[in-house]
This record gives C-alpha cells, structure tokens and sequence, in this order.
C-alpha cells in the first residue's frame, strides 16, 4: 500500500509527529534562521574533540554559568575543516551565525566577551558567516559560502555536517528530513525506485563503482520471504573518515537513506556495520535511531503504509578484510569474517542466505537528496558515467586538511590547489595516494584529470572510498608502497594462497631494497636485484588469482609508484640511495670537520661506537659500523653530521 503523503512538507511532517500545530515563527527558529537567546555551536566530531574541542566545550559552559547568561550550547559534527578546529559558532538574537576558528580553551572566554556584546574579538581568526535574509551582517567576514575552502564545494551528503544538531530529530525533520521517504513510498512502487535510482546514474561510492539502482534490481527481482539492507560503515582505508564524518554529524540523513534503500529492494531489516573504534558515531546513530523509532519512522506499519522495517547497529572488531562485502556478512553471522568464492552475489544470496544489498554510507546518504524529486538535477551534475559529488578525505602534505565534496568532473588539481590550499612551506607538489591501498598514486603530470571512476582507471588509480594522501617532495615513494604493503600484509585474512603468500613475498622485497647491506656477498646482491624484477610480475598474479576484490588490488600502490617514480626504485637497489632520505637504513652520515669542535656529545650518544676522534678534535664516522639510527644528527649542537 502507497502512503498518500505527496504534498507532505516539513512543517505538515513535524505537525503530523508531534501532534502540535507549528507556526511560521517554531519552524523558523527549529531552522535556526532566527534564535531568541544566543547560541553556541561547537564542532564535537572525532577531529574537533581530537584538537580540544572538548576542552573548549567545558570552558564554554562554565563561563555561561558562571556569569548567569541564559544561553543554549550546541555539540555539532565536523563541517569537513578539520585543519582550523577547534571551531566554534555563536549566533545572537538578531544576528548571521558567524564561525570562528583554532578557538581552544583558553580563548574560549575572550570569544564569548566580545561576541556576547556584539562585537568580533581582535585575536581570534573568523571564518564565515551565514547570511539570513533578516538578520545582521558582521562586517568583514565573508558568508559560508564564498570561503575559499568551501566556495567550489557542492554538498549534498555533508549538507547538514556541522551546522545541525545532529541528534535532534526535530531539526533535521524542520530542514526537510523524511520528507523524501514519505514522498517515496506515497508516490512510487519500489520497482518504480530501482528504476529512477538507476535513472539518477547513482553509483556505488564504496570502491566498485557499481550502478546502485542496477544492483538492487537483482536482490528486488529475487523472490524471498526476507530481505536485508547492510550499510558498511567499517571504514578500513588508512587516511579515509567521511563515513565517520557523516555519521557523527548526520546520522539522520544516513537512516532515511536506509529507509530508501530498503522500500526499492523490498527489505524489511536493516545492519549498519560499523567498527568498534567509532563510538561517538555509534552513540549518535543509536540516539537517532531511537528518536526515529519513537516518531513511527522506524517498525511496524509506518504511518498505516504496511511498511515494516528495523535497523540494527553491529560492530566489528577493525578488521580490513571485513570491508569486503562477504567478509562482512560472515562477521555479521557471527562467524570469522572472511571472504567467499562469488556468485552467487549477495544480492541474490547474501546474509543468512538471503537476498542482501549492501551499499555505503556515502551512497545511502545520497538519496535523500535524489528520491523522488531530484532524479534529473542529480543526473546532470558530474560527467558522463559518473553522476553527482563525492566526498573526499583530504589529508597528508596539504594546507587545508579535511573533507571535500565536488561534483564528479572536478579535477584533482582544483580538489588539492584550490579548495586545499595548496602544499606547506612552499615545498614541491610530489603525489597524491587516491583510493587507500586498493588505489594508486596520481602524479604531477596527472594533476588535471577529473574525478572520474573511468577516468583514474586509465591512469592505473582508482576512486576507492575516497581518502586523498598528498605527499610533497620529501616523500619516498618507495617508503610508501612499503607502508601500504605493510598494512595489506596484516590485514590480510590468510584464506587464498594469493593474497596471503604474495604480499607477504612483496613486502620482504621492498624491505630489503631500502635497508643498508651488512657483509652482503655476491648471491645475496644477485639475489636482491633479482627480487626487484619479480614485482611488476608478482603484482600480476596477485590481481589475476587472488579471491577477493581486497586481494585483487593489493598490488596497486606497488605497481602505481613503480609505474609513475620507477628512477626512486632504480636509485634504492643499485645506488643504495634515498633522495628524500626517508629511507633510514640508506642514510649515510659524514662529519664536516670544519664545524666539528670535537666535543664528544656525538660519540658518546652512538649505540655502536662508530664515531671515533680525539676530545677538541674533529671526529670521522666508520660507515662500517654505523646504523643510520640518526642519533649523531639528533644531539650535534654545530650542524657538523650531514646526510647524504
């Protein structure tokens, strides 16, 4: 049965959940366009509280009740610019919302003096604002939306992120919350909302990139007395936090994504899987989850439709296999989370050996923004085969670390340079690492190409979950194969001979290509090159034999920078060399005896009595016995050790 809610809005919403008549003047305030009392806005996401927002927070609330003011303070998520948290927003009566940044503790007070009398403080770097139509402007600050950091920036999934209060129904339902599912199990089949997912050009915002309306025709099309809905939440990827993100910050757009999802495949029960290492994103869920099940949104028969469903939260101890879809399910059974041979496909035979659709919590969140009005806007943004926004996690060698949402089409260029500022300190754009281990690195000449699921294939990367590591000049590309081969190699759940053997063989070659030779002879020289020549083709084997897709793009950060930096790999191996001198074990350090006084600290300070020299006389380093631990350069007060 259809729900007849097709001209249901906001205000009708909330009337219809709460059973009170709201004027103009209640929503307006739930939108926060006007306040009656100042309020206080403080970004309390994982990065926020990481920079001492919580601090912040405690000095906030004590200086309210300290000086008697009657105001209301507000825990808000991460609005995606984590390089200026600790960010705090107050908005007075009669006022724009105005944003503040870096406010730690001990300038929560002088904010509050100033902005509490209606004026800016003088040390305290402001933001933005956001303008309302009858409010007042603060002079000299530029509205949210014209910021540099945001200005280039399309947000639908983060559209809430860091401006509302993440755990009130009562405002996400007041900006239009559930407003989309209502209207979508009022006016359409959910055939008919495969179809216009599939129209809506959405795809998987997971890794694949597979159509979502595609997919869940299969698991729809599948006859079954139960169906299940899985949102993978167990975001595994190193530098990757945008499901973190959304969760902490709108945990109501994620649900009724879910509740979306589930109408169009015909699914009455529902997992969010989510690590374990998450747990403010965890208590916010479960908040709204409750808040949803209290309004009828959530259970038996919603709203009279016939329309039953539930969510559960399930978390899973951080294992990165788990990210794979069968892994997943096996973790949610109860059973080792471990890969298994495919097809059959979840989404014909899937958990508990039904029909299963699991999507991401970016592409989950997507729909509230698409269903059922907005199919057409949503088609026309990005480029041909890739519709929409994607959210990136943009960390590493970059001036605006954060999160980042652009319509597809934007080129990396524009994603780092002009909304990230840029590298630090003036230093030289190196590589960015797209798509955690699965992925591979964009290079220099690379820049301008577009974010694109086809178009970083044909440059060997690929979109992954969507974290961004930019690294600089001072970076070894070596060193950074190394790291995420390390990282795949713990991971790795051991089943197929494959992933398990090959990475472990691969790590054991990069390892011995950037550690120093002692007493090496002539077979384990030959040995060694030898090795180096087997990358490119272990690489291959691995992708063409391993079981899962985790496996099958292991190689990827060792074939991407052998392909882009293959001269960084040519200098370690037969020039024992490290440009960027990352690499410790090849460091060679040299004394310069014209700067060296002979003090001694140096030799006194080496693990292994390599530095030798007469007191008030310049001291020499045996190379032999030296083992690059740094310790010479760490206490020379003279600049006298170099390294080469």
């Amino acid at each position: 049965m259809m729900l007849e809610t097709m001209e249901m809005n906001a205000d009708l919403l909330l009337n219809k959940l709460t059973g009170v008549s709201l004027s103009e003047k209640n929503l307006s305030l739930l939108q926060r366009k006007k306040v009656e009392k100042p309020v206080v806005y403080v970004g309390a996401g994982t990065c926020g509280l990481g920079a001492g927002a919580g601090k912040t927070l405690g000095r906030i609330k004590n200086y309210l009740m300290t000086n008697n003011i009657d105001a209301e303070v507000i825990e808000v998520g991460c609005i995606g610019l984590c390089a200026a948290e600790p960010i705090v927003d107050v908005q007075m009566p009669g006022y724009n919302r105005v944003s503040f940044s870096h406010v730690t503790e001990d300038k929560a007070g002088q904010l509050l003096d100033a902005v509490l009398n209606l004026e800016l403080p003088e040390n305290i770097e402001k933001l933005y604002q956001y303008p309302e139509k009858e409010s007042r402007s603060w002079e000299d600050v530029v509205a949210h939306s014209a910021h540099p950091y945001f200005a280039k920036q399309h947000r639908i999934v983060l559209k809430n992120c860091g401006v509302l209060n993440p755990v009130s129904i009562d405002e996400y339902i007041a900006h239009g919350g559930y407003v989309s599912y209502l209207k979508t199990i009022g006016s359409h089949t959910s055939e008919e909302v495969c179809d216009l997912v599939e129209e809506s050009g959405l795809r998987g915002r997971g890794g694949g990139g597979f159509r979502t309306g595609t997919k869940w025709k299969f698991a729809h099309n599948t006859e079954s007395d139960q169906k299940y809905l899985i949102c993978n939440a167990d975001e595994g990827d190193p530098g990757a936090f945008m499901d973190r993100a959304v969760i902490e910050g709108d945990p109501h757009r994620l649900i009724e994504g879910m509740m979306i999802a589930a109408y169009g495949i015909g699914a009455t029960k529902s997992y969010v899987y989510i690590r374990a290492e998450y747990p403010l994103a965890i208590k916010r869920l479960k908040i709204a989850l409750q808040q949803a099940k209290d309004y009828g949104l959530l259970g038996k028969d919603i709203f009279n439709s016939g329309i039953d469903f539930e969510i559960k939260v399930k978390m899973g101890a951080g294992a990165f296999v788990c990210g794979e879809e069968t892994a997943l399910i096996k973790s949610i059974e109860g059973k080792r989370g471990m890969p298994i041979p495919r097809p059959p496909f979840p989404a014909v035979k899937g958990l508990f050996g039904k029909p299963t659709i699991i999507n991401n919590v970016e592409t989950l969140s997507c729909l509230p923004a698409i269903m059922p009005d907005h199919i057409t806007d949503f088609n026309l943004m990005g480029t041909e085969n890739s519709k929409g926004t994607k959210v990136f996690a943009l960390s590493g060698k970059v001036n605006l670390t954060g999160l980042v949402e652009v319509p597809m089409g934007t080129t990396i260029r524009e994603v780092i340079f002009g909304i990230g500022g840029g590298i630090p300190n003036n230093k030289k754009f190196k590589s960015v690492q797209i798509g955690g281990p699965s992925g591979g690195c964009i290079t220099e000449q690379n820049l301008d190409i577009q974010v694109d699921y086809d178009s970083l294939l044909s440059i060997g990367a690929m979109m992954g979950s969507g974290g961004l590591v930019v690294m600089d000049e001072d970076t070894c590309m070596v060193d950074v194969a190394k790291f995420f081969m390390d990282f795949i190699q713990r991971e790795s759940c051991g089943k197929c001979i494959p992933c398990r053997e090959g990475t472990r063989r691969m790590l054991e070659i990069l390892e011995n290509i950037t550690k120093k030779p002692v007493h090496e002879d002539e077979n384990e020289a030959l040995e060694r090159i030898k090795g180096v020549t087997q990358l490119e083709k272990l690489g291959k084997i691995i992708k063409e034999t391993s079981l899962c897709g985790l496996g099958q793009t292991a190689p990827n950060p060792v074939l991407s920078t052998i392909k882009w930096f293959r001269e960084e790999y040519e200098e370690h191996i037969f020039e024992r060399k490290c440009r960027a001198n990352v690499c410790t074990d090849l460091r060679t350090f040299t004394i310069n005896v014209d700067k060296c006084t002979g003090c001694t600290v140096c030799s006194k300070k080496c693990p292994t009595n390599a530095i030798i020299g007469s007191r008030k006389s310049p001291h020499f380093i045996v190379n032999e016995k030296c083992i690059s631990c740094g310790s010479c350069y760490d206490v020379c007060k003279f600049d006298a050790i170099v390294i080469s």
